[in-house]
């Protein structure tokens, strides 16, 4: 009897040995078939985004060597020219648009997270910060032309409040993220020692995550460097050299938009030297903000 039930209990054993051994070889083939996939994926988009980088480098390089890109303005059809007042205005435009909507989400933000705590307020206002959020922009450009060009006429300013409509749901999004990974023992902490609410927020919670509100407002600030259709329906465009925010600003996107459709060759270098120049600030602020949140990670 003894003897059957060993060699029962081996040749269950032995079964469940098989078993495992059988279900821990299926598991290592999904995960080496997820995970050569995943690789898949990441090289074929690294593939596409190194091809765009090096013909932005090749094509645009050579026109901002050869050419008075940051001394002439831009050129009527088959004259030599530069981009100084597509710079200048895109420039200003982002400025204007990150000093005017920055401070605007920076303050909902904390509203949201330090203030709302469940109130209808709070729900309405995330509501309709996550539609700004996903709104397209040429929908943003289009408000604003009936709201500020219709009727009157294009101008810096319009372009500066399209982009300030953009910049908003992205501040506000992450500086309620940032302020809600702040320790609630530092609010404690703060509240048993008086500290009220305003002092609270403005020397504790806020000076706690200023390093992931920076890196939102330069993600914010990338984010508007490039973007075309809100400047086509409000700055427009403006061949001439000009500081007037109530007129028409030239402006990079919309030169390369307008260069690229014409038939003439310097449009079309002028151009490509316009795409190296925003693809170079996006990236740079994109690294910068990555390398003041892996320190902040770091510490």
């Amino acid at each position: 009897m003894r003897s059957a039930n060993a060699t029962t209990a081996i040749s269950t054993s032995s079964f469940e040995s098989r078993y495992n051994k059988g279900l821990y070889s299926k598991r290592r083939f999904i995960n080496k078939l997820g995970l050569g996939f995943a690789i898949s994926a990441m090289a074929f988009g690294l593939f596409w985004l190194a091809w765009i980088l090096v013909t932005l480098f090749v094509e645009g390089s050579q026109a901002v060597l050869d050419m008075p890109i940051f001394l002439a303005d831009t050129p009527p059809p088959q004259t030599e020219g530069g981009l100084r007042n597509a710079i200048v205005g895109s420039i200003m435009l982002a400025f204007s648009g990150l000093f005017i909507g920055a401070p605007i989400g920076m303050m909902a933000g904390i509203y949201l997270a330090e203030f709302s705590q469940g109130s209808w307020l709070g729900k309405v206002t995330r509501f309709l910060n996550d539609i700004l959020l996903s709104a397209p922009s040429i929908v943003i450009g289009l408000f604003i032309y009936a709201l500020m060009v219709k009727g009157q006429h294009f101008s810096g300013w319009a372009g500066a409040l399209a982009l300030a409509l953009i910049v908003i749901p992205v501040v506000v999004r992450t500086t309620e993220n940032m302020l809600n990974l702040v320790p609630n023992t530092l609010r404690e902490a703060a509240y048993a020692l008086g500290t009220p609410k305003w002092k609270l927020v403005t020397t504790v919670t806020v000076k706690a995550a200023r390093v992931g509100l920076t890196t939102g407002v330069l993600l914010a600030f990338a984010r508007i460097t490039g973007e075309t259709a809100p400047l086509l329906f409000t700055a427009f465009n403006n061949p001439f050299f000009s500081t007037d925010m109530n007129q028409a600003m030239a402006n990079l996107p919309n030169t390369i938009y307008q260069f690229t459709s014409s038939p003439y060759d310097n449009w079309h270098t002028l151009a490509w030297a316009a795409a190296l120049l925003i693809t170079m600030t996006v990236l740079t602020l994109n690294i910068l903000a990555r390398l003041i949140s892996g320190k902040e990670q770091s510490r």
